[in-house]
């Protein structure tokens, strides 16, 4: 297929599709399987942020499930004060920029193994704040969150074209896939531009981008804050699908499966964002349901999720150091190539 040549356009064009197949995927699968999708909507968000910040900037983060966390505990807050779903989405989502802009001045000074220390403590510190004031977020039981119904407009254009009524989970999952599509758009488009340059120059050489002129603290920190806004989206829609949110929720595993999600789908490639977040959501039902195929217990079948992604982890790092974008980018090199010598024979034998 051939795509327009303008970022903007190719962008586009591959949102569309993208669309699409989700639409036909929600439409076709099982209530399980839309769940699912639902799920892979929030994680797809806040992973694509994430890959932005560590893959494109190069900075290391192991607490962007405590900026969900402000995005699930803010939207959850604000729903019932009579606004809309969007409404509460986008206040969770300037919630975590703010967080994420007071972590990003302090991150801004700090490296490393240093950098990953000190967003590791904002990841365990941060769900014991809902703990203490449990007044306002509900302490250990959390905040229930009453999901939007699908509205009257969407209903009337749902018959009309598939002759059936939508479902709240159907609802819920085109509400999740809306919001990793504009994410995913602008972080493109965002990269493109003129900032993922230099935001690529910081990582690559951060001596050469000073000389050349660029404030590196300032560009961590508008990095920091652009990867927390998606990761309060996500948020925001993580405490719509759930229903719920919980400071058990939201704990160091959640913040350790979106980095281990980037690392699998590949650093600084969307694709890769989209590609990883797929591994963590789908990966433990499969890998439990073989268990249990298999003759092992509830309990063996659900402690082989982690041994799953520990796995995973081990082959990504030793055959696609990559990741799974960098596997999908070679076999389409690899298929342009063949396609190229085959034409470049037919012309050979021809002549």
């Amino acid at each position: 297929m051939r795509l327009p040549r303008s970022p903007l356009g190719r962008h586009l064009a591959v949102l569309l599709v993208g669309l699409l197949v989700a639409v036909a995927v929600v439409e076709l699968a099982s209530p399980f399987r839309v769940s699912q999708v639902a799920t892979l909507a929030y994680y797809v968000a806040a992973c694509a942020g994430l890959t932005l910040l560590t893959g494109t900037n190069g900075q290391i983060s192991l607490g962007h499930g405590a900026l969900m966390m402000v995005g699930a505990y803010t939207c959850a807050l604000v729903l019932p004060l009579g606004v809309g779903f969007p409404v509460a989405v986008l206040v969770g989502a300037l919630a975590a920029g703010v967080v994420g802009a007071v972590v990003g001045v302090a991150a801004a000074q700090l490296h490393g193994p240093y950098l990953a220390g000190a967003t590791l403590a904002l990841a365990v510190g941060l769900p014991g704040l809902a703990i203490a004031f449990d007044g306002v977020f509900g302490g250990d039981q959390g905040l229930t969150v009453t999901a939007p119904q699908p509205p009257g407009w969407f209903a009337d254009l749902h018959f009309f074209l598939v002759a059936a009524d939508p479902t709240s989970t159907q609802w819920l999952a085109f509400i999740g896939i809306g919001v990793a599509a504009v994410v995913l758009f602008l972080l493109a488009n965002l990269g493109n531009s003129r900032y993922g340059r230099v935001w690529r120059a910081v990582r690559d050489d951060e001596v050469a981008a000073e000389l050349a002129g660029l404030h590196l603290g300032r560009l961590r920190v508008l990095a920091f804050v652009v990867s927390a806004v998606c990761a309060g989206l996500g948020g925001g829609v993580l405490a719509l699908v759930t229903r719920l949110v919980a400071p058990s929720g939201f704990g160091i595993v959640l913040s350790l499966s979106l980095l281990a999600a980037v690392v699998i789908g590949g650093l600084g490639s969307l694709l890769g964002a989209v590609l990883g977040s797929a591994v963590i959501v789908f990966l433990p039902p499969l890998v439990t349901s073989l268990g249990a195929a298999a003759g092992l217990s509830d309990v063996q079948s659900a402690e082989l999720s982690p041994l799953s992604y520990g796995l995973v982890l081990v082959l990504v790092m030793i055959f696609a150091p990559a990741g799974a974008a960098g596997l999908v980018r070679r076999a389409g090199r690899a298929r342009r190539g063949t396609d190229t010598d085959g034409s470049v024979r037919g012309t050979t034998r021809r002549s």
